[in-house]
């Protein structure tokens, strides 16, 4: 999952967007309202993580032109403003969730995820496709009951492929979800976590084309036989 972070403290961004790749998230960071609303108006994301004070553009009018414009990402809201007054503002402008520096980092992460889950067709604990199985909240991966050891990519590019089934993703649209803007790649690299994937699915004796190439488009999952 894509989540953008809008935050001008440099020293707390880095702390969120090493906590949200921790937890394998793709993460862009931006440190100010206008260049949130460039990267917001050519990329798709899951989550925004907005401060209330910023330069440029500020918290609460660039989630009013989020919602003018039917942007439904959820929104959470930081601010070091804690007065009542201040969460009716920040809620009224159309964000779902509102925190007050400073906070806790466990409890953000959660509030995160329960945002994630709002918005997602998902189960809470992860997803299913046929005889392969991912606990969104331990990162494991098995088929047929048999675990796969995946690198933090490998894992996210499959929990992708999984959430869209039998829709067909290029490659430049998995780029778009998973690779940052401050780390882009070429198209070649997700061909190579595809072999890998592929790879690894086979040693635990799924299907050769459970990962189906549909030559020109991209790649999607092979039917499910549940």
């Amino acid at each position: 999952m894509r989540i953008l972070v809008v935050e001008d403290d440099i020293q707390l961004a880095d702390v969120l967007n090493e906590a949200l790749t921790d937890r394998q998230y793709t993460v862009d960071v931006a440190q100010d309202g206008e260049m949130a609303w460039t990267w917001v108006s050519a990329l798709q994301y899951d989550l925004i993580v907005l401060d209330l004070t910023l330069p440029k553009l500020d918290g609460v009018n660039f989630c009013k032109r989020l919602r003018d414009r039917n942007f439904t990402y959820p929104v959470l809201m930081l601010t070091a403003r804690d007065t009542i007054a201040d969460k009716i503002i920040g809620l009224d402008a159309g964000a779902d969730d509102y925190m007050v520096k400073p906070f806790d980092l466990q409890e953000l992460m959660a509030r995160i995820r329960a945002l994630l889950r709002r918005g997602s067709s998902a189960s809470a604990t992860g997803l299913v496709w046929g005889d392969l199985r991912m606990d969104s909240s331990t990162y494991e991966v098995s088929y047929d009951g048999k675990p796969l050891q995946l690198t933090p990519k490998e894992y996210s590019l499959l929990e992708l492929l999984v959430s869209n089934g039998r829709r067909v993703l290029s490659r430049a649209g998995i780029l778009d979800r998973l690779w940052s803007i401050q780390e882009p790649p070429t198209e070649e690299t997700v061909k190579s976590h595809i072999k890998s994937l592929r790879h690894k699915l086979k040693a635990v004796d799924a299907p050769e084309d459970f990962i189906e190439t549909v030559h020109g488009l991209g790649y999607r999952l092979m039917k499910s036989k549940e």
